[in-house]
């Protein structure tokens, strides 16, 4: 399993550059590196001197890059989908259909992209995976996409399966279903093989976010006012996906800059303008991409005293929302929302009490 790394920040602060940077630094301390990158258009090729393509191809020792394509990734998608459908269907219908065809929707690229980290990740080919991507709030949500892909199939499945309707239709739809399925089909319809693999990557993925020691993000920010503003918001952001942030890179940084107050408890690294070509300077003063496990953590549960704490930095107690649905907590903070499944020491108590301090939400049962 690889060190997936990323990098958010308004756009201009020079995140692809600090990504790159720090994909140069990996490689040179010996480790395979992948750099991919999600933007389509030329600037990518401008920055690595090279066209990229959709395979990986050699930058330097212990260096690939990729550029995620959406088109090329929906086609090899799709063809994964044909076989899957070919395995546990007795009469395929979507074989007829090609990938060369299939337009992109809206939010393709997002998970397409996911999934190929998720395939690099798992080929074994790799030590560190640098992503960048947009950077922003389309990052979030697609590094948050297991989790939330996983509430609502447990949320609709414990709905569908309590309903008038599951009960009615749930003894026509089983003996149908497995005549029209290579497999035998019995109980939970929820939890037959083509599902049960898609939960078990979600489980995967959720398990894979929740861990600095697999998936860590850092700000990138200048000294504007804007900038400085945006980092501490997808800051918050990252913690509502379950995100760590190991820390900020003040970009172009001057003497008099600093930032260590606005970001607090986080560690700030000033780095120099980029000479032309010259990327040594500005991978000597990046950080130690290890110390992410070192910050707080997106969420912690304390049984004993029945109490969740939530790290929100970047919010105030007005932009913070809490509601309760049976075993979970529902946490809305700016433009996210996090569903929180509670411990079975915790489930079916209800909150009694919550509040704002130091950047943490405190929730008390």
């Amino acid at each position: 399993m690889a060190l997936i790394l990323t990098f958010l920040g308004k756009g201009g602060v020079g995140r692809s550059t600090i990504a790159l940077a720090a994909a140069k630094r990996f490689a040179r301390q010996g480790k395979r590196v992948l750099f991919a990158g999600q933007d389509a258009g030329p600037a990518l090729g401008l920055l690595l001197g090279i066209t990229p393509s959709a395979d990986p191809q050699e930058l330097e020792p212990n260096l690939q890059v990729v550029q995620f394509q959406t088109t090329t990734l929906l086609e090899r998608s799709w063809e994964d989908v044909k076989k899957l459908e070919a395995q546990y269907l007795r009469t395929p219908f979507f074989k007829d259909v090609y990938g060369q065809e299939l337009g992109v929707l809206p939010g393709m690229d997002s998970a397409l992209a996911l999934n190929a980290i998720r395939e690099y990740d798992s080929s074994g080919s790799y030590d560190v995976i640098v992503y960048d991507g947009s950077g922003d709030q389309t990052t979030l949500r697609m590094l948050g996409m297991p989790e939330i892909a996983s509430w609502y199939v447990r949320r609709f499945r414990n709905v569908f399966a309590d309903s008038d309707l599951g009960k009615t239709v749930s003894p026509f739809i089983q003996p149908i279903a497995a005549a029209v399925l290579n497999v035998n089909w019995s109980g939970d319809m929820f939890n037959q093989p083509v599902a049960q693999q898609a939960n078990n990557l979600l489980e995967q993925g959720r398990a894979a976010i929740a861990d600095p020691n697999r998936i860590a993000a850092y700000l990138v920010t200048t000294s504007d006012e804007a900038e400085i503003a945006t980092a501490k918001y997808l800051w918050g952001s990252a913690q509502q996906v379950g995100l760590t942030v190991g820390g900020v890179i003040l970009n172009r940084a001057s003497g008099s800059d600093n930032l260590s107050e606005a970001f607090a408890p986080l560690t700030v690294h000033a780095v120099p303008t980029q000479a032309v070509n010259d990327w040594q300077p500005l991978i000597d003063a990046l950080p130690d991409f290890d110390q992410a496990t070192q910050v707080p953590r997106p969420i912690a549960v304390n049984v004993a005293e029945r109490k969740v704490s939530l790290f929100l930095p970047g919010f105030d107690k007005k932009q913070v929302k809490l509601t309760q649905s049976g075993p979970e907590i529902t946490i809305e903070a700016g433009d996210q929302r996090r569903n929180v499944f509670l411990p079975d020491e915790l489930r079916g108590r209800a909150v009694t009490g919550a509040k704002f301090q130091d950047n943490f939400l405190i929730i008390s049962f």
